[in-house]
């Protein structure tokens, strides 16, 4: 219970230094693997993430083509140092399978997949180091791929965490917060309409905790925003150098 009650000191700082509204440090990169058609590095923290984007392209399977749209995998995967028990191993396998599944429903709401009948777009999503906000780090990562590879979408997934202790709301938990019980809560943002198009939640929490929770989460994905704004300014900026010369 004490580490809990350490999670934000009497002078208002956390374990790494921030303010409760503060996020980490954010570092973007764009066209990172050649053989891709979009891809990106994230790195949120000391969280990282790779993000690949193959297609729109012929599906490699027929069984499940949609002749109206164009279909989206995700693919969600987190380094492992250690093998462990295979019966933890299942239930890590499960847990990543569902995040799959979550990401993929997010992006299934902007992908402009009707442009491309009977087609696949691959998303391969890899947590290099984990130091939390695996999930969000993964969404935004996803996003800025998705756009390197020219792939048209309604709106920007802007996505970040934030939780709940000591009666106050604390944003881009890292994971000795995460580790501590904090309840978590995962927002995805479409931030042109505002809308919330994912919520995921980590352990309990009272609703009336829920509002702060939500309104500081949806505060820090617009805080996302800006910065993957910023990626594809330098990104396009770079394009054009190389156009140019």
């Amino acid at each position: 219970m004490a580490a809990r009650l350490e999670i934000v000191s009497p002078e208002g700082l956390r374990v790494d230094g921030r303010r409760p509204a503060e996020v980490r440090r954010v570092l973007t990169r764009t066209g990172v693997l050649s053989q891709a058609d979009g891809s990106a590095y994230i790195e949120q923290g000391n969280t990282k993430c790779l993000a690949a984007v193959y297609g729109p392209r012929e599906p490699v399977k027929r069984a499940g083509v949609l002749h109206d749209r164009a279909t989206i995998n995700v693919e969600y995967n987190v380094s492992s140092f250690s093998s462990g028990e295979r019966r933890a191993k299942l239930r890590r396998d499960r847990k990543l399978l569902e995040i799959g599944l979550m990401i993929k429903q997010t992006f299934e709401t902007v992908v402009a997949t009707t442009s491309f009948p009977r087609s696949e777009i691959d998303i391969y999503l890899q947590i290099l180091q984990t130091d939390g906000g695996a999930v969000h780090t993964a969404i935004n990562a996803a996003t800025l791929a998705l756009i390197d590879a020219g792939i048209p979408m309604t709106d920007y997934v802007c996505a970040c965490s934030a939780g709940f202790v000591n009666d106050q709301a604390i944003l881009d938990l890292n994971f000795l917060e995460e580790s501590a019980d904090v309840p978590t809560l995962t927002v995805a943002l479409l931030p042109k309409s505002g809308k919330i198009s994912m919520l995921g939640l980590e352990s309990r929490l009272h609703i009336d905790k829920l509002e702060p929770v939500i309104a500081l989460a949806s505060d820090g994905c617009m805080q996302m925003k800006d910065t993957l704004d910023e990626a594809i300014r330098i990104s396009t900026r770079n394009l054009a150098k190389t156009v140019l010369h």
